[in-house]
């Protein structure tokens, strides 16, 4: 009877990982589960970025804010 109280609450299972462990080795409705393994793609597609698109995104990046230039026109 103190087993069955203590399954029933979930704080109580974490201090005992073991019978949960055992309890779902047991269970009759996880193994009736379907399950399936889904592995990752061996090599996932990364575009190739051009030196252009490079060079870009760095002069873009360097360039200040409009929003911060005209800021600081309206401060001075």
């Amino acid at each position: 009877m103190q087993k069955q109280s203590l399954y029933a609450n979930p704080f109580a299972l974490m201090m005992d990982p073991q019978a949960v462990l055992e309890a779902m080795e047991r269970s009759e409705r996880l193994n009736r589960l379907q399950s399936r393994v889904c592995r990752p793609l061996d090599k996932p597609l990364i575009p190739l970025v051009s030196s252009e698109g490079q060079a870009f995104d760095q002069e873009v990046d360097a360039a200040p804010d409009i929003e911060e230039s005209a800021e600081e026109d309206q401060q001075v």
